[in-house]
């Protein structure tokens, strides 16, 4: 009778989900134990319920069942049976049109599809948040629940979820389980290694809708989308400047409040911007980084290599507004227009060459 009333009278203590039987309460709750009891004998894989697979020889083949020709198992669901058969082949028969990377399973490819259409088909209830895959949202309503049980025994950080205290619980042991087969640097979860893979691979998964151009992670197609749609909507309190990037108005912050958090460690000099610190090193080091690919001359600064690139293309990019002359580098552009233009009471160059703005000579 429960299958008409909806009745679930069998409640697990661990997360509150109801069940209308016991069985049903009991597989659940290995879920949360990690209890894997059921073994699949042809490779030693473990499984929470028996369903998930046949042992072979416990089920006779006939109507409704599908025999593996390779090791002879067993199926009662026709899609269990596909899934096992690319175990001896391997074959990844469905490939994406757009990236060209391949799938076992169809169910794959078409959730994969998404990382280029940009479809988010799951939607919180709560809070409006779109996710592209299930598992994704699932984890996220945890979010809205108070309820924190696991928690960490070295900080006392509490956690929704078990495998969230067991990832934490690695910042403290130091381990890093993950590691990547091309250089060897390792990562503390699976997430984090593949996305350093597309770094070997050169995958760019995430493409613009409007220009079509491609990137490696999701939050810079998200920040680049921003030029097409000129929105800025990030602004200085203090002088009204916007921006497209909330770290680039925290920058910004740091010339009203006069923060400069980047030191030497050699020479105690502070800085208010990382870069500004990266390229100051290079002076006690000797390092010149940046390498000329046409005749192999070295530089300390990439703005430096840039400027003298220019010199084998014969890109004249800074062009003076008063007499038209152009010039491969900015620094060259101000002194001259310091030499030839002494009246000027405002300059500013451009990336497009326009000068405007204030010169103190």
């Amino acid at each position: 009778m429960r299958t008409h009333t909806g009745a679930r009278t069998s409640q697990c203590q661990e997360c509150g989900r109801a069940f209308g039987y016991k069985s049903s309460l009991q597989k659940h709750v290995r879920t949360h134990a990690r209890e894997k009891p059921y073994k699949y004998q042809p490779c030693g894989k473990a499984f929470p319920g028996q369903h998930t697979f046949l042992v072979p020889g416990r089920t006779p083949t006939g109507n409704g069942s599908w025999e593996c020709k390779e090791c002879g198992t067993t199926f009662k669901i026709r899609l269990h049976f596909e899934c096992h058969m690319t175990t001896h082949n391997v074959v990844k028969p469905y490939e994406c049109g757009e990236c060209g990377k391949a799938f076992r399973h169809h169910p794959n490819l078409r959730v994969h599809m998404r990382t280029h259409t940009g479809e988010r088909p799951y939607e919180c209830k709560e809070c409006g948040k779109s996710f592209q895959r299930y598992g994704h949202i699932k984890r996220h309503m945890t979010t809205h629940s108070t309820l924190k049980t696991y928690e960490c025994k070295e900080c006392r950080r509490s956690f929704r979820d078990q495998s969230y205290l067991q990832v934490h619980m690695r910042t403290h042991t130091g381990e890093r389980p993950f590691e990547c087969q091309q250089c060897g640097r390792a990562f503390r979860n699976h997430t984090d290694l593949r996305v350093h893979m597309r770094r070997h691979t050169g995958e760019r998964p995430y493409g613009c809708q409007q220009c079509g151009k491609t990137f490696r992670y999701h939050w810079n197609l998200r920040n680049h989308v921003k030029i097409h749609t000129e929105e800025r909507p990030y602004e200085c309190q203090e002088c009204g400047k916007t921006f497209r990037y909330k770290s680039c108005l925290r920058e910004h912050m740091r010339t009203h409040t006069g923060e400069r958090p980047y030191e030497c460690q050699v020479c105690r000099k502070t800085f208010r911007y990382h870069w500004n610190l990266r390229e100051h090193v290079t002076i006690h080091t000797g390092e010149r980084p940046y390498e000329c690919q046409v005749c192999g001359k070295t530089f300390r600064y990439n703005s430096c290599l840039r400027d003298h690139v220019r010199t084998h293309t014969g890109e004249q990019r800074y062009k003076c507004v008063h007499c038209g002359k152009a010039f491969s580098r900015k620094c060259t552009l101000v002194l001259h227009t310091v030499r030839n233009h002494a009246g000027v009471e405002t300059w500013n160059v451009r990336n497009e060459g326009k000068l405007s703005g204030n010169i103190d000579l």
